[in-house]
């Protein structure tokens, strides 16, 4: 009696919660050390508190 395994799709709604977990993981892609965050230019237009600050350490600095 040789029977032929066969291999059922089983659709992901009606898997368990850890083979869904599973199958998730499998097909999400990792950032390899890149923070997924978008970055942005400071203005250097606009006010700056703490660039104002250290302009007037670097001025204070100077004058000694």
């Amino acid at each position: 009696m040789n029977r032929k395994t066969t291999m059922k799709m089983i659709p992901l709604a009606k898997q368990s919660k850890k083979k869904q977990k599973q199958y998730h993981a499998q097909k999400r892609k990792t950032w390899d050390g890149i923070s997924p965050v978008t970055r942005v230019v400071a203005d250097k237009k606009k006010y700056d508190r703490n660039r104002e600050k250290q302009a007037a350490r670097r001025a204070d600095r100077e004058k000694e």
